[in-house]
């Protein structure tokens, strides 16, 4: 059997990386103006182009020394690629996305911005203004931010380059994948790179195909590092990239192998794994490849693989590097000659199920303490009758912390033909003590939870409660107000009973946040109280609450939008943009005239006042609008500028008929500037008009 040949980019993507990368290179070389850049540029987008002939979006991960696209890492040894990865990753760019449309214009003003140089500057893009890379319609810089995250502690001057650079890709990773976590408001202190809270960042991160190609990169690294050394440096990485593919959920693992490239890289991939990590990785890499290839492992391959790991982590001293050494070489030989849908059928199936199912005499008491209370259950649910033997089995499971199981049972497929009723059952593991036992252990026992919380009743979501205010985990906090976000509307008296009670900002505003999610607001509830608070973050929850309450509406939106918190006028003019009421107009009015407020709230104000149909609203439209007249006593428009364009469509929309609005509606359809024509004769419906206001 020959090794699969290595994956590669298609001619077309390898084109275009090469263009970008000589592009970029000129336009930091030359100076503005220089003949060399315009075709430079022009040539980026000509290569764009011809991709976007089959694709609407063409995403670029970004690592230290490689790129990842379309699951395919570039080779680090090209010196052209090599130095357009470091470049970007020297900005603290996570991600590039390229979108169909492209023009040579914004091509032109993205490869000037990425020309200067970070380290020169001491201003990576990635840790600006995130403006500064949405300032393009069709390209997007996605930033990885690196400022809230615990760096691994080394002896600088002890490590050697090997283990300096097995902890760069740790920490590369990581920075990577709690790159939304570390933009989270929440002001608590930073999140050490544990492998659980880096595999839980990954779960819970929207699909994204940039996303997934950057965590990809650093995988293939890291792969391809510990195949080629073993220092203690390595060994540390090996143990937490073993811990990250153990914790992350077999759906999430499959969609980072299918995003691997083609079959040949995923294989070298997972063959480079077999040589690092630990036994478990190695098992669960093997899974996920065979979805992702369509393969099937039969259950007595994985039951056999799984007695050679179990051999080669508990066995003895003699049998465990004998069993380690098996492992990996029966993966490899499965992984390189891997041609059948079933690599293990009939009778040679057969044959592997009987080995599985043989014990060693060393290993018989191996998880037997929660195998037999279990199978106790499993064999009373078949007979059809839940005698005293089973609950003590049961109680039993409860206190080992088998809990998981027994719901695994218990969501599983009816056993046996008995009729056994199973709701006593539910009932004990919905209880109160066993959903603060899933709760308290850390991380939580989120996959049981998530079984259970259907069912559970609403004194059983106290312990939930408890924890997620008692926590200091901020990753407990936010798994659990994911999930009680989601609670019935029964929990609401009970949320309005803990508010009551003075607690730390975190605890209000997570508090207010649920019950913002629940489908109805408590009888009598009243979040007056906290619309005054100290914090910007509990005031804003507070206001999403009031702004449900019709008695408290209206007083909830004018303290909004003269909040302080540029979020909370931004939620504030949002609700205006519903309705808004009488006494709220001269409020967005000054909102829209004032210079000092940020743009994007004065444009939203502008929109509220042109969906009001009053003349208050109108007489500010038209002041924002009108320039005064000139040198020759003409009337004139004011300056060119977003606010200006806003005015206009709404003055377009609702306005026309009035005297004073066309005269300066026919002002702006004879000026020379073609965006503000469009915006006087658009309709802000449209995905035009929209388009028009962006830029």
């Amino acid at each position: 059997m020959t090794a699969p040949e290595k994956a590669a980019l298609s001619r077309e993507l390898a084109d275009f990386l090469i263009e970008l990368s000589i592009a970029l290179h000129k336009h930091s070389m030359y100076p503005e103006g220089h003949p060399s850049l315009a075709p430079a540029a022009a040539g980026v987008t000509r290569r764009a182009a011809h991709l976007f002939e089959e694709r609407t979006t063409l995403a670029l991960g970004v690592a230290r020394q490689q790129l990842v696209i379309e699951g395919v890492a570039t080779d680090a040894k090209n010196p052209l690629l090599s130095e357009l990865a470091g470049r970007l990753h020297r900005h603290h760019l996570g991600a590039v996305t390229f979108h169909r449309g492209l023009r040579v214009t914004e091509v032109a003003d993205v490869l000037k911005t990425l020309a200067v140089e970070a380290e020169r500057t001491g201003q990576p893009l990635g840790l600006g203004a995130p403006e500064q890379l949405r300032a393009w319609d069709h390209v997007r810089l996605h930033p990885v931010t690196y400022e809230r995250l615990e760096l691994l502690q080394a002896d600088d001057q002890a490590v050697k380059e090997r283990g300096l650079r097995s902890a760069q890709l740790w920490v590369g990773l990581a920075r990577a994948a709690l790159a939304a976590e570390a933009l989270a408001a929440d002001d608590t202190p930073p999140p050490a790179t544990e492998p659980s809270m880096i595999a839980k960042a990954i779960d819970d991160h929207p699909k994204s195909a940039a996303y997934d190609q950057v965590i990809v990169g650093y995988l293939l690294q890291i792969a391809d590092e510990l195949k080629h050394t073993g220092d203690a440096e390595a060994v540390a990485l090996r143990r937490r990239t073993s811990k990250l593919v153990g914790a992350l959920q077999p759906g999430t693992l499959r969609r980072l192998i299918e995003m691997g490239g083609d079959n040949a890289q995923r294989t070298k991939f997972a063959i480079d794994a077999t040589h690092g990590l630990a036994v478990d990785a190695v098992l669960d890499i093997v899974r996920a490849m065979a979805d992702a290839s369509h393969k099937t492992v039969s259950d007595p391959l994985v039951r056999m693989l799984s007695k050679l790991a179990q051999h080669a982590e508990q066995g003895t001293a003699e049998m465990r590097p004998q069993a380690d050494i098996a492992l990996r070489e029966q993966v490899r030989d499965l992984l390189e000659g891997w041609t059948l849908e079933d690599p293990s059928p009939d009778a040679y199936g057969l044959a592997l199920h009987k080995m599985a199912a043989a014990s060693p005499v060393h290993s018989a008491q191996l998880g037997q303490q929660a195998a037999e209370p279990l199978r106790i259950v499993q064999t009373a649910l078949e007979a059809g009758v839940l005698g005293f033997g089973a609950w003590r089995a049961i109680e039993r499971l409860v206190a080992e912390r088998h809990v998981g199981d027994l719901v695994e049972l218990l969501a599983g497929p009816p056993v046996g033909g008995g009729g056994a009723d199973i709701g006593p059952l539910w009932t004990r593991v919905t209880s109160p003590d066993v959903v603060r036992q899933l709760a308290s252990i850390e991380p939580p026992d989120f996959t049981t939870l998530d079984r259970v919380l259907p069912r559970l009743p609403v004194d059983a979501f106290e312990p939930l409660l408890d924890v997620l205010g008692a926590s200091e985990s901020r990753t407990t906090r936010r798994g659990l107000l994911d999930r009680l976000t989601h609670a019935p509307r029964e929990l609401g008296p009970l949320i309005a009973t803990r508010l009551a009670h003075e607690s730390p900002w975190y605890v209000t505003r997570n508090l207010l946040l649920i019950l913002d999610g629940l489908p109805a607001l408590p009888d009598g509830f009243r979040a007056a109280t906290f619309i005054g608070h100290h914090d910007a973050r509990v005031r804003r929850e507070a206001f999403k609450v009031a702004l449900k309450l019709p008695a408290e509406r209206e007083r909830a939106l004018l303290g909004a939008l003269r909040d302080t918190d540029p979020r909370t006028v931004r939620l504030g003019l949002t609700a205006a943009l519903e309705d808004c009421p009488a006494s709220a107009l001269p409020v967005v009015a000054e909102l829209a005239h004032n210079a000092g407020t940020a743009s994007e709230l004065r444009v939203l104000a502008i929109k509220v006042l042109g969906r009001v149909r009053r003349t208050a609203a109108l007489t500010a439209l038209l002041q924002l609008v009108d320039g005064g007249t000139n040198w020759l006593g003409r009337q004139k428009l004011a300056a060119r500028s977003l606010e200006l364009l806003a005015a206009l469509m709404a003055l377009g929309a609702g306005w026309r008929n009035d005297v004073r609005a066309a005269a300066l509606l026919a002002l702006a359809g004879a000026s020379n500037d073609p965006d503000v024509r469009s915006a006087a004769s658009s309709i802000p419906r449209t995905t035009a008009a929209i388009g028009v206001i962006k830029r």
